[in-house]
């Protein structure tokens, strides 16, 4: 689940309709207290945090927030100055994001924000299938399936994200690292093959389409 602490209201429910369409949990508040009091109670995956708060700054909850939580946390400020952004590095947070933001941008940044927290696991689960991050291998039960690179590396990424939906954009820049072109039939063919490889080992379902938005696990 991600918090977003932000307190211009169109720009906090703008955040919080793109990432539910991209299949994130989201909580939100509206000041620094309460987003503060929200991120020492419970267990986020993220937290996307403005600086310029009422009642509490983001440096200042980022700050109490690092002494006792390692929730990764990226910021989103005008305030751009190198000298700015050094600082809040040493507070702990993990990236920095300038308003005004591109909305794919702030999704691209999560995904390797996520990634890279999820960076400290070998092994990835997902109903009887697992993924060991170290030998790049992949298991359903006791059978081993065999990957291309670019079908182990989007089963890494939907494992390491389980509830979200991906569109075929976000699947192939995040994996690629390249800019989308809007060549649908590249990402159909990957996942075409992965549910071809996985129907020879397993009648249960891995992967869905969810119509008009793109693929997620089938739960």
């Amino acid at each position: 689940m991600i918090l977003i602490i932000e307190d211009d209201e169109n720009i906090n429910g703008l955040l919080r309709n793109i990432l539910s369409r991209n299949g994130y949990e989201v909580q939100c508040a509206l000041n620094g207290w309460e987003g503060y009091e929200l991120a020492m109670q419970n267990d986020y995956n993220l937290i996307l945090m403005d600086l310029m708060l009422p009642l509490k700054s983001g440096e200042e909850i980022l700050r109490e927030l690092r002494a006792k939580k390692n929730t990764p946390v990226i910021v989103l400020s005008a305030k751009n100055a190198v000298s700015n952004r050094i600082e809040l590095f040493r507070l702990g947070a993990d990236d920095f994001i300038c308003k005004p933001f591109d909305i794919d941008e702030v999704i691209l940044r999560i995904d390797a924000v996520l990634r890279r927290a999820e960076g400290t696991k070998t092994v990835l689960n997902f109903k009887n299938m697992k993924l060991d991050i170290a030998s790049k291998r992949v298991y359903i039960g006791s059978n081993e399936m065999i990957c291309t690179a670019m079908e182990y590396a989007i089963l890494e990424l939907m494992l390491s994200n389980p509830n979200k939906i991906f569109s075929k954009r976000n699947l192939f820049e995040s994996v690629t690292g390249d800019e989308y072109m809007s060549d649908e039939n590249t990402m159909n063919v990957h996942m075409s093959n992965l549910r071809k490889k996985i129907a020879k080992i397993t009648e249960e379902s891995y992967i869905e389409t969810v119509y008009g938005m793109g693929y997620r696990l089938a739960n």
